[in-house]
């Protein structure tokens, strides 16, 4: 799932890691040595298309004694045991509910809206309802339905359920297919304001490292080495700072990984503030806020917001641009902190 945010493809997944389903063992015998594992898997499971089971690797839900392999090319190996973890299918149709929407932008093509933090962009196990796609369907009533796919009408990228700020989705299927394209082809201005631990020595600079799932945590990504994961990069600059204690930087995404921004200031050693999932050893940092720790502590969500989003309309040629400004909880940390400009 695209964060901080990540496109979708026709045919996305976007699978729950926490949701397990059911599990198949298959352990590997003498004639199979050196398949890959994506054909061993097909062979050993007719149901499933051998483009199921690359989607499924990739999302980490091959496992053998040595961890999580992610690679369907990776070269299976006689005597090992794999487990493949079968996700629990959602239901395809999300319901209409009657939930208020920030909408900045709309017209027959397309819609801006300002998703608030807390709330869930699309169906998914333990979030079945209450989304921004329950919400969506009943605003723009049946014209949204099956928009891109059943599961997710109208949703063209994603950012995170604890995450504030823009998001386009579209209302027909050429917008959808045309803004996809753009997204995956890195054409669409996206700048986030991010609060962070400390402050960067460089105040402005890029980060680059493939991003994948974690081999000892399969919930969570991590900066992978060599060719595994994917391709990411991401631009800050920082705007204003509290002394070397904390920063609010301006992060734009090159690339759109899941939790993209979270993984990238952490592998730098500046962790969001209010990031559990992300930020492991904090409570060192908050030293060196002083008496201003904390409200870093209390911060009850990751410090980050979609700030800006920018793109050429698909249907008119306009270059549309975007700005909503941060939500109430995040200025208060910024004041908080004293990291608000005057």
């Amino acid at each position: 799932m695209a964060d901080d945010s990540d496109f979708i493809l026709d045919g996305d997944t976007a699978e729950d890691p926490s949701n397990e389903g059911e599990t198949h063992a298959i352990a590997v015998p003498e004639e199979a040595a050196g398949d890959r594992l994506d054909r061993f898997l097909a062979g050993s499971l007719p149901d499933f298309t051998r483009t199921r089971l690359q989607a499924l690797i990739r999302d980490g839900r091959a496992v053998n004694a040595a961890g999580t392999v992610s690679e369907p090319s990776y070269r299976v190996k006689p005597g090992e045991t794999w487990t493949l973890r079968i996700p629990t299918p959602i239901a395809a149709e999300p319901e209409p509910q009657p939930i208020p929407l920030n909408i900045i932008y709309e017209d027959e093509g397309l819609i801006v809206v300002d998703k608030p933090a807390g709330m869930v962009v699309h169906p998914a196990p333990g979030n079945l309802d209450g989304t921004l796609v329950n919400a969506l369907l009943h605003h723009c009533g049946d014209s949204l339905k099956g928009i891109g796919g059943v599961a997710r009408p109208g949703i063209v990228h994603r950012i995170d359920k604890d995450t504030s700020g823009l998001l386009v989705v579209a209302k027909t299927e050429t917008v959808h297919h045309n803004l996809a394209t753009r997204f995956a082809s890195h054409d669409i201005d996206r700048h986030y304001r991010a609060v962070i631990y400390g402050r960067p020595n460089a105040l402005e600079g890029r980060i680059e490292g493939n991003i994948g799932r974690n081999p000892r945590d399969r919930k969570c990504m991590a900066v992978r080495p060599g060719n595994q994961g994917k391709p990411a990069v991401t631009h800050y600059r920082v705007l204003s700072s509290a002394a070397r204690g904390a920063a609010l930087v301006d992060c734009r995404l090159e690339t759109g990984r899941t939790h993209q921004i979270r993984v990238h200031m952490a592998h730098i050693g500046h962790p969001l503030i209010g990031d559990h999932v992300y930020g492991r050893g904090t409570k060192a940092r908050r030293v060196a806020l002083g008496n201003k720790a904390e409200a870093a502590a209390s911060f009850p969500r990751q410090a980050l917001h979609a700030a800006i989003l920018g793109f050429v309309h698909p249907e008119t040629g306009e270059q549309l641009r975007f700005e909503a400004p941060p939500p109430p909880d995040f200025n208060g940390l910024l004041s908080d902190l004293g990291l608000l400009k005057e």
